[in-house]
């Protein structure tokens, strides 16, 4: 049986990669999973080296992962979410005595949904100089899904193509679905491409893949589920969105977010795609040249090379 979020002891979501030099503010990156923590080393490299960088990590909150596994039993809300990252948060701005306006949260896809939220359930004193949105897709009616109402399973796959290929270091390029084709067609006729293009070994079963399809399935359906009854307020400061130049929704520019953006949307894009632009090099450094400062101007700006 999942664990109830009132059931257990606070987790420690909070791994810091540098603290910030004097002066100078911090960079907060809320990392939902899918992929390992470690992707965001590549942006932490790309900062100004005076810049803080930590991350506020999901895969520490085990009612995260357990929603999942266990959606029926699972009381899990966005709120409660929200609360443990704030938390996190709050008690790293305490320990630095740093001010709010000395910080910037990141979000990468759903991360971007709790990063807005992190910022409005904060005082006006303790909230950061904006938030910065990684191809994520905002928690507003034209992208609300309910277990009635899938995602069409062709995009599933696309995207599903994608994150194979992150995870493994090669370029999936899926074939168009024959229509009225069922789910284990489909998923064959992926295994294929997924083995051509080196993303998985020659003599993958389809158990294998379908496993695979199966938890990444159920983790957008966790997403989905928490989404639903969620009525986020406006923003109250400032937001930049940057898309994936092979994103997630390709026809709009901000994902949605323009209807809370209260101060304001700038919309970019990264190389790269949903999952590879947290991987890719020149994607790090798109990221962090959009990153709002936090350094004085009497502090050298010198960036670290991209791992």
């Amino acid at each position: 049986m999942a664990r109830r979020p009132d059931a257990t002891s606070p987790p420690k979501p909070l791994i810091r990669h540098r603290d910030a030099a004097p002066g100078a503010g911090t960079v907060y990156a809320v990392h939902p999973g899918a992929l390992p923590v470690g992707v965001w080393s590549g942006l932490a490299g790309a900062l100004p080296e005076e810049t803080g960088f930590a991350v506020l990590d999901l895969g520490a909150v085990p009612e995260y992962g357990e929603a999942a596994l266990a959606p029926e039993v699972s009381r899990l809300t966005i709120d409660h979410l929200v609360g443990l990252l704030t938390a996190a948060y709050r008690a790293d701005r305490d320990r630095t005595g740093a001010a709010g306006t000395d910080s910037v949260l990141v979000g990468w896809s759903f991360g971007g949904v709790l990063a807005h939220g992190m910022t409005e359930r904060l005082a006006p004193e303790e909230r950061p100089r904006g938030v910065v949105l990684l191809d994520s897709i905002a928690p507003v009616d034209a992208y609300q899904h309910t277990e009635g109402d899938e995602v069409e399973p062709a995009l599933v796959l696309r995207w599903f193509a994608m994150f194979l290929g992150a995870r493994r270091g090669a370029e999936v390029r899926p074939r168009p679905v024959p229509e009225g084709a069922d789910a284990d067609t489909a998923l064959a006729r992926l295994l294929e491409d997924a083995v051509a293009a080196g993303a998985l070994p020659q003599g993958t079963p389809m158990a294998g893949i379908r496993k695979l399809f199966e938890a990444y399935t159920a983790g957008l359906l966790r997403n989905n589920r928490l989404t639903a009854p969620y009525r986020p307020a406006p923003a109250t400061v400032p937001l930049v969105q940057i898309k994936a130049g092979d994103s997630l929704v390709p026809s709009d520019p901000t994902l949605g977010w323009s209807e809370l953006a209260g101060h304001g949307i700038t919309a970019h894009s990264a190389p790269g795609d949903h999952y590879t632009m947290l991987i890719r090099p020149d994607a790090s450094q798109a990221i962090a040249g959009l990153v709002p400062p936090l350094r004085p101007a009497h502090l050298v700006t010198t960036r670290r090379p991209s791992p």
